[in-house]
């Protein structure tokens, strides 16, 4: 049977339809699983491997001290990095839980998670309804003293309206905020609260084995858990390679090239450092005006895909970008960031009938991300252990071993003060 509509009719019925249709009645799922995968590639002066800790830990969002939670929000220490927050609604309070992990992860049979000492803090009573995604607040962002100039784009010219100028001592309130302008969706992910089991943790601080792998079968129990509580992590949303980050000078720019990475989504780098006496420079990859703060850090497929058609990030098939000479700093921090693909498992599926309430049992987030920091015009970035690159001469080498030589704490207090 065929059912024609003229165009005016056809019309009446969408409006109806979308009239009709309401928001299906969502609960928050009753266990949620958060697991943050990054991969760090460090090639920094002056900077051990795994370093975090005090100024620097703040400034880039992450804490020192081996294998602790929290080192998949930073970029300053070599390695693979995993961390993993589990919350019951189902018994709030939970004080340990298991992570039955596959034999690729060579940390198999399982993670041990466990709660973060403090006093509990009582869940709130759940919601009708609920967003799937929730955001951060947005990263504090200290002012610099002095000028700053925004620079934007690959090439080896400076684009027409570049740079952005800043001057501190005569910007007003709009000209601050329309400075420094930066993308960021980061969605909620690992967390360290009391009553909700994390890895590592004082019992278990395992590192990740390099050559480790997530793909396979998991399964998570506990006191209060409910049966059943597995899902597969397949080769696609497995840990992401190490970011070769190499940079070349052609005479009219600095060349960053690097290898692919097959399950990158797009790419962004970003870099900030001093060129004269009170001034910053900072230069980022995106097409249009932008900061990058935000964007060096986790984010939902969704904002990276819309992004990615802004030109603000670069595609995956990408594996170069020449910064322009004019955009470059002294003695400046270079970092690059590989997107991967955030994975939302749920159970039960979400029901077809729009008016049946979803409550899952339990929901899983899984974001992966790799990333590198460099200084500018260092060789390159890459090796896992954390250890400064040969040069392509001994010369080279030699500079970068002076006590004199630009480190990252001295950079960055320059930059933001003690």
């Amino acid at each position: 049977m065929q059912i024609a509509f003229s165009q005016g009719r056809w019309w009446i019925v969408c409006i109806a339809l979308s009239a009709g249709a309401a928001e299906q009645p969502t609960k928050p799922p009753q266990n949620q699983l958060w697991i943050d995968v990054s991969t760090s590639a460090s090639n920094m002066p002056g900077m051990p491997s795994g370093m975090g800790g005090g100024m620097l830990g703040g400034l880039f969002g992450g804490k020192g001290g081996g294998n602790t939670f929290g080192k998949t929000r930073m970029s300053m220490g070599a390695g693979q990095w995993v961390d993993v927050t589990l919350l019951s609604r189902t018994n709030p309070g939970l004080q340990e839980a298991t992570q039955l992990v596959p034999e690729g992860s060579k940390l198999a049979p399982s993670l041990k998670l466990v709660s973060p000492e403090g006093q509990v803090v009582p869940l709130p009573p759940p919601q009708k309804s609920t967003k799937e995604e929730e955001t951060e607040p947005a990263p504090e962002v200290h002012k610099p003293k002095g000028k700053m100039y925004l620079y934007w784009g690959c090439g080896a010219e400076v684009r027409r309206g570049q740079p952005r100028v800043l001057d501190m001592a005569t910007a007003q309130p709009d000209d601050f905020a329309k400075f420094f302008e930066s993308r960021r969706a980061t969605s909620k992910g690992t967390h360290s609260t009391p009553g909700q089991p994390i890895w590592p943790n004082k019992q278990d601080n395992r590192p990740v084995p390099d050559g480790a792998s997530l793909v396979g079968e998991h399964t998570v129990t506990g006191d209060g858990l409910p049966a059943g509580f597995k899902f597969s992590i397949d080769e696609a949303h497995d840990i992401m390679a190490p970011i070769a980050l190499t940079q070349h000078d052609d005479g009219n720019a600095t060349v960053t090239e690097w290898q692919a990475i097959p399950n990158a989504r797009a790419y962004f780098l970003a870099s900030m450092g001093p060129r004269g006496e009170g001034e910053t420079v900072v230069w980022t990859s995106s097409e249009l005006p932008d900061m990058g703060f935000g964007l060096l850090d986790y984010q939902p497929n969704a904002s990276i895909d819309r992004w990615l058609k802004e030109k603000v990030l670069l595609a995956p098939k990408v594996t170069q970008c020449a910064i322009p000479k004019e955009a470059l700093a002294k003695s400046g921090v270079l970092r690059m960031i590989a997107f991967g693909d955030e994975l939302n498992m749920a159970y039960p599926p979400r029901p077809k009938d729009p008016k049946q309430v979803w409550e899952p049992q339990w929901a899983v987030k899984l974001r992966l991300k790799s990333v590198a920091m460099t200084m500018l015009g260092m060789p390159g970035a890459g090796k896992m252990g954390g250890e400064p690159h040969a040069g392509p001469d001994k010369d080279a080498n030699e500079t970068t071993e002076k006590p004199s030589a630009p480190t990252p704490l001295n950079l960055l207090k320059g930059l933001f003060g003690k």
